[in-house]
């Protein structure tokens, strides 16, 4: 008699992974193994246990993720400066990866042959999860019941899934959609869909303040200003206002000081891995703080050419964290660059927060190049610099233009000055 088949679900308790779990579990024949990932999403987590066996779980692992998510995932990224089109943390995308992987890990403990989400299928974390995967374990089944027609067939609405519970006793809490979901962890909240699809839509009205978690608004923010100080080595951030931590501790302190000052917070419409556009509001009260310091400390300590060279490699490598390329090869080759970008990233940074924002209010390192004495506008004591040297420098970079104009004229160029 051949093995039952085993499958694990990334499983949270709520209304949809409860029908997952057992609608999976019915139409595989399957043993059904439950996975809930701990990444600061402060849910709680009390009895989800009892509810995943009644649901039809053989087991249910809870892993607390959080330590592994700021140090492995959370700090690489804000060493290479992430920012998805100029506004998004990357929050979400850069927890599915490791989601995934563990939920791999799981499957090769367990002996389990597939591994099952509930992402949607007009969505990036169907992507994200299942591109892991093709990385880490290429031989592993994926199940995504919102891609299969009979899912959606029998379940078009949230009543036909209330329904389902009641008829087979799965124990979730029925109530009223709420007018938006979101999606939280250790570095962000997400909030789309509901209410928010229609883009001329408010999300910062002082109507909407109850849909935020991690922060205040700008205008309820303490009316005076608070100083924070991060030490940083080799571009990650070790202590916050002198205080010795390890990543996990960075991101909870930096969370608690932006959010009390309305840090962080982004609306925008964003364009999908799938084709589609958009619309997302996000907290990432820590994230922005820390992002923002490490580009100061950088401004300090960082060769010109490395600088720029890394910078133009940030909207490539966001990209690959958003449609989730995170273990691709290319991924991976261009976090050594960044690494060895960061060789030298070293000092404090002081930041002012103030309603919302984010100011530097200094910056210092034993690595800085940054020189007083060649860069003062009085005379350098140091002789490093020689201006007479900038004649021939015009010069020999102007001579290309020179030549230019010599051959097709100035009056092409004239046309485009205004």
């Amino acid at each position: 008699m051949s093995k039952k088949k085993k499958i694990v679900l990334a499983y949270s308790g709520g209304l949809d992974t409860s029908v997952l779990l057992s609608w999976i579990k019915d139409k595989h024949h399957a043993e059904m193994i439950a996975f809930c990932a701990d990444i600061g999403q402060e849910d709680e987590l009390k009895g989800l246990k009892q509810k995943a066996l009644k649901t039809g779980a053989s087991k249910l692992y809870i892993d607390d993720l959080q330590e592994e998510f700021a140090r492995d995932f959370i700090f690489p990224m804000m060493q290479a400066g992430a920012i998805y089109e100029g506004q998004y943390y990357l929050g979400t995308s850069i927890a599915r990866p490791l989601i995934a992987k563990r939920m791999v890990e799981i499957a090769r403990k367990e002996g389990a042959t597939a591994i099952a989400h509930g992402a949607t299928g007009k969505g990036n974390d169907q992507v994200r999860f299942e591109l892991t995967c093709a990385a880490l374990a290429p031989d592993l089944e994926i199940i995504a019941p919102w891609r299969n027609e009979e899912f959606r067939a029998d379940f078009p609405g949230r009543a036909e899934m209330i329904a389902y519970c009641a008829k087979n006793k799965i124990p979730v809490e029925a109530s009223a959609k709420k007018p938006y979901s979101s999606d939280r962890n250790l570095l962000h909240i997400s909030y789309e869909a509901g209410i928010l699809e229609d883009p001329w839509m408010d999300a910062f009205a002082p109507a909407n303040k109850a849909m935020f978690k991690l922060s205040v608004s700008p205008e309820d923010a303490p009316n005076k200003s608070e100083y924070v100080e991060l030490e940083f080595r080799q571009g990650d951030c070790i202590a916050v206002n002198g205080k010795k931590m390890n990543p996990l501790g960075v991101m909870r302190t930096l969370n608690k000081i932006g959010g009390r000052h309305g840090v962080g917070r982004v609306d925008m419409v964003e364009n999908r891995f799938v084709g589609m556009k958009s619309r997302g509001v996000y907290e990432t009260p820590g994230g922005t703080i820390l992002h923002f310091a490490h580009r100061q400390i950088e401004s300090l300590t960082m060769d010109r050419e490395v600088m720029h060279l890394r910078d133009s490699l940030v909207p490539r490598y966001a990209t690959l964290v958003y449609n989730g390329f995170w273990y691709a090869p290319e991924r991976l080759a261009l976090q050594a660059l960044i690494t060895e970008s960061q060789r030298n990233v070293t000092g404090t940074v002081r930041v002012k927060l103030y309603k919302g924002g984010t100011y530097v209010a200094g910056r210092k390192s034993p690595r800085s190049l940054y020189n007083p004495h060649i860069a003062t506008m009085e005379a350098d004591p140091t002789k490093a610099y020689n201006q007479d040297d900038a004649t021939g420098f015009i010069r020999l970079n102007g001579l290309r233009l020179r030549v230019n104009s010599k051959v097709n004229g100035v009056q092409n160029l004239s046309k485009t000055v205004r």
